[in-house]
């Protein structure tokens, strides 16, 4: 009887342990659906044990909510309108159910908006318009709708490749102390800071910029934990440029081209992230290439080339790693497909899986607690 009890209390403690590693997460996938498959924003639950995607809901009949942001309380989701009008739109989220539930839509302020981004006490949603070439901020409400009170910066200048004849906002990144907005501009080769002040009218203030090296294209710019170290990602020549941040002010410590070496065809780097431990970073290259190039991390913040996989589709638009660490998951914009690859977080190494799961124009993958 003795023996039978310990069996079953290895037998209890087995199934807990399981219970804990499957734990589920949201996943919130914006597309692109004109052109496209798609029919709008949907959600998934992601089971961090397999890997598996499960359907869950999908807010359909929103035009082109290619970027999403959530609410640090996750009850608000907001998305951008890529359009040539321009526009965002804001959710309720149920985080159990995974509906979506529209309040209320705005301007973004210019054409062609790409990217959003929300401070962490819901004062305000920052939009990056691509085609226009500005920054937007919009006052949030306490509901979670979008308020008209908003101010739109338009940027200056130009650079020196073809794409490159006005600006082109590429994203909006805030600081982790909220204090200050890195806008990355494709079109002028610079990251524009801006000081936010939240009990101003116009919050976007005082301004400075950091230049990159002429024909590279600034995208995306993600933070590591203490946000002391910055990485950038330039879209036309597929260079990753390390950063130290401090009071607002960025300075370049290090580049590294991700291409392969003597590569001459298209590049077109997109997204950019990092691991939750901050050992290992991670961007993707689109056009001719479609990879994810893997960079390991030192203590100090500086890189180093660690190896590259395919994203086992075409134009891995946007990428996102589980919050457990153990998949990175890729949205492969052009063959309407999400890949999901196994990561080792020792090496940082990804493999494939068999798991692809048919999503229209996937462009933008969001986890967030379920």
């Amino acid at each position: 009887m003795r023996y039978l009890a310990i069996l079953l209390t290895l037998s209890i403690a087995s199934n807990a342990m399981a219970q804990q590693k499957a734990k589920s997460y949201n996943l919130l996938v914006g597309t692109y659906t004109k052109p496209g498959k798609s029919e709008g924003i949907y959600v998934y639950s992601f089971n961090s044990s397999t890997g598996e995607l499960t359907a869950k809901s999908k807010a359909a009949g929103v035009n082109n909510p290619s970027f999403l942001t959530i609410s640090r309380d996750k009850k608000f989701v907001y998305a951008v309108n890529e359009t040539s009008e321009g526009g965002v739109s804001s959710f309720g989220f149920d985080s159990r159910s995974g509906a979506l539930t529209p309040i209320n839509t705005a301007s973004s302020g210019g054409n062609g908006p790409c990217y959003i981004s929300t401070d962490d006490r819901g004062r305000y949603v920052f939009v990056g318009n691509y085609g226009g070439g500005s920054i937007t901020a919009i006052r949030l409400k306490s509901d979670g709708s979008l308020d008209n009170k908003a101010q739109t910066i338009q940027h200056q200048g130009k650079s020196v490749k073809s794409n490159q004849e006005r600006p082109h906002v590429h994203a909006a990144v805030l600081s982790k102390d909220d204090r200050f907005l890195f806008v990355p501009d494709l079109g002028t080769d610079k990251v524009n800071i801006y000081r936010v002040n939240y009990n101003a009218e116009q919050p976007l203030g005082e301004s400075s910029f950091a230049s990159v090296e002429p024909g590279n294209g600034p995208r995306h710019f993600t933070f590591d934990s203490s946000g002391k170290n910055a990485f950038l990602i330039q879209e036309m020549t597929g260079v990753v440029t390390a950063y130290t941040c401090a009071d607002g002010k960025l300075t370049s410590r290090q580049s590294l081209s991700l291409p392969p070496q003597g590569f001459s065809g298209r590049i077109d780097a997109a997204d950019i992230h990092l691991s939750p431990d901050g050992k290992f970073l991670y961007a993707s290259l689109r056009g001719d290439i479609n990879e994810i190039v893997i960079l390991s991390i030192d203590y100090t913040g500086l890189m180093k080339y660690a190896g590259r996989v395919s994203t086992q589709g075409k134009t891995p638009r946007n990428f996102a790693i589980d919050p457990t660490g153990k998949f990175l998951l890729v949205a492969n914009q052009n063959s309407d497909e999400i890949v999901v690859f196994s990561r080792d977080q020792k090496t940082g190494m990804l493999h494939a899986t068999d798991k692809k799961y048919p999503v229209g124009s996937p462009v933008c993958l969001l986890f967030t607690a379920e």
